[in-house]
């Protein structure tokens, strides 16, 4: 049953800052976290705003166009009918659920179902290791799987224990009766078919505290392997108000996201914050990705809002953008800092100025340029409402304190005395149920500069900042000339040994279609980036290569500095396949 009151007092919350969300001092000044010991958000917010509600909550475009369509209404209804089912079946209040589907509308209704049911959600990629697999299920304490019945070979490595639910093609059908028993465990797999048909009259949704665990997250492992992160019923949905408020949602706009199932910003961007406006949520189900096709969604499905890691905006750039008449409102990248080579050619192709903004698993969006507020080149925006941002001394690695606030760059810190309610429970650590909690500040990790209008520019990743000959070298400053180049696709710059200037900017690059790696090319890209940044700054040093990304689709740079670092620990001055330095092509 929907608590009343506590829809009310997170209705008022969200509608203050729908109210001001061209007016970002008065929704800076005016917001304040709802007060709320307790929450479900799936039956306090969704059920309450599905109520007679016939409006599209979820659209999903597939490959060949078709779509499945369900309305706020259905998808509550659904919803609740797969929790009894769950329930049914074993699943329990603060039992760990991991899904691991693509974006299909199953997906969207069982995540609703087991917060209806107080059990915790924990997202993940399709695309793991049998590894990952197994450190995701033992870390996150999973007692119930739900995947593809075409992965249900990959579940055999799972303890017995461990109940796997299967969507898509019955078992009869689809399986094979080996596949079937190993992927059942200690009893058979269940067939999901029947669940959103369940009897749910006797059911009634848990009334879950404000602070009870609702997802468990892992982080990309961008730089290191990846931590688990816990939210609560209030930290994700109600922290996405937040995220909301920066991409621009209204309700009734129609919102895609361009994030892949088992990350935090597919639950960013694809289910809590669009949710939280009364938004469709369109999802584009993609085998492969193709940057026209994209677009052709775009335009087809008259989207409004639309929200895109870096690495899409850099393939979406190489298609001639004019010839596609969007409809979109509002635009914004997220995942990594946009270079602002990108928003110039979005601007002048579209007439819409793609605004950044900054968050982490970790955290709901953090910091943002916001709707109908001035853009600042290469700045990610200003605090969002409801955040206290800080830049706090970096600490050393494995220290520990406080830190001090610092007038130049600092790491971004939130000010969990002061708001912030979107930031984590804490990360799980080494035996279930202990948990790491951030104190006075949590820090990101990440370093950036402010100015005096409270505008922060981001300079990069507290392990991914280096010196060079006593100066300190940003690598996304570097990284944003170089995609300004005709022939760079997208690059990663990390320290190359160097027994003179302790280390050298060296440059990883991966091209655009069309172009070859060359000397010629390079000693282009080198003399491009010399005419555009100080002689301390320079890049010395370049490789063409494909850049390693996690399966979310960021760049690891760690694992290139890494790599950088033994093959001239073991080579000296050696050049590696496709390496070519300055002075080599010097003209």
């Amino acid at each position: 049953m929907t608590d009343r009151a506590v829809t009310r007092t997170f209705r008022a919350a969200r509608d203050f800052l729908l109210e001001h969300r061209l007016d970002y001092d008065a929704a800076r000044a005016g917001f304040s976290w709802p007060e709320l010991t307790g929450i479900n958000w799936a039956s306090d917010w969704f059920d309450a705003l599905a109520e007679g509600n016939d409006a599209a909550a979820l659209r999903v475009v597939e490959d060949d166009g078709s779509e499945r369509r369900l309305s706020f209404s259905e998808l509550a209804r659904r919803s609740t009918r797969v929790a009894a089912w769950l329930a049914e079946h074993g699943v329990r209040r603060g039992d760990s659920v991991m899904l691991m589907l693509g974006n299909t509308p199953e997906l969207w209704e069982i995540s609703l179902a087991c917060a209806k049911l107080g059990a915790v959600v924990v997202p993940t990629a399709t695309l793991i290791s049998a590894r990952e697999l197994l450190d995701r299920c033992e870390r996150g304490a999973v007692r119930h799987v739900v995947a593809a019945a075409a992965d249900a070979a990959r579940l055999a490595v799972l303890a017995p224990a461990i109940r796997r639910v299967l969507v898509g093609p019955s078992a009869a059908a689809g399986l094979a009766a080996d596949e079937l028993a190993a992927a059942g465990g200690a009893q058979p797999a269940l067939d999901y078919l029947p669940a959103a048909e369940h009897d749910s009259s006797a059911f009634e949704p848990a009334a879950t505290a404000a602070d009870e665990l609702l997802m468990l997250y892992f982080t990309s492992g961008t730089t290191a392997q990846p931590k688990l992160v816990e939210h609560t019923h209030y930290s994700a949905p109600v922290g996405h108000l937040s995220t909301m408020y920066w991409i621009g949602l209204r309700p009734g706009d129609t919102h895609l996201n361009v994030s892949s199932p088992g990350w935090a910003k597919h639950g960013w961007s694809s289910f809590f914050a669009p949710w939280n406006a009364g938004a469709t949520v369109l999802a584009y189900n993609y085998a492969r990705f193709d940057a026209r096709a994209l677009l052709d969604v775009l335009v087809g499905c008259q989207v409004t809002t639309f929200c895109a890691p870096p690495t899409v905006w850099r393939m979406l750039i190489q298609q001639p953008l004019g010839d596609w008449q969007v409809q979109l409102r509002e635009a914004v990248s997220a995942g990594e800092p946009l270079n602002p080579e990108v928003i110039e050619r979005v601007r002048q192709a579209w007439g819409i100025t793609v605004r950044d903004g900054f968050g982490q698993t970790e955290t709901t969006a953090v910091v943002g340029n916001t709707p109908g507020q001035p853009v600042k080149p290469g700045s990610m925006g200003r605090a969002l409402p409801g955040y206290r941002v800080t830049l706090l001394d970096p600490l050393p690695a494995g220290g520990a304190g406080a830190g001090e606030a610092v007038a130049g760059d600092g790491e971004i810190s939130v000010d969990l005395a002061d708001g912030g309610r979107g930031v984590m429970a804490g990360y799980r650590v080494a035996r279930a149920g202990a948990l790491e909690r951030p104190q006075r500040h949590y820090r990101t990790g990440d370093i950036a500069s402010i100015d005096a209008d409270g505008y922060i520019t981001y300079v990069g990743r507290a392990d991914d900042v280096f010196k060079s000959s006593d100066y300190r070298v940003s690598p996304f400053e570097l990284e944003s000339v170089l995609i300004e180049h005709e022939a760079v696709a997208e690059a990663a710059v990390v320290p190359s040994p160097d027994a003179l200037r302790l280390s050298v900017p060296k440059a990883y690059v991966a091209l655009v279609a069309g172009s070859e790696p060359s000397a010629e090319l390079a000693a282009s890209i080198f003399g491009f980036v010399r005419d555009r940044v100080p002689p301390y700054k320079r890049v010395r040093r370049l490789a063409f290569v494909e850049l390693p990304k996690t399966i979310s689709g960021k760049i690891r740079r760690v694992e290139l500095r890494e790599a950088e670092a033994r093959w001239r620990r073991d080579h000296g001055e050696e050049r590696a396949t496709l390496e070519y330095w300055e002075a080599d092509v010097a003209t």
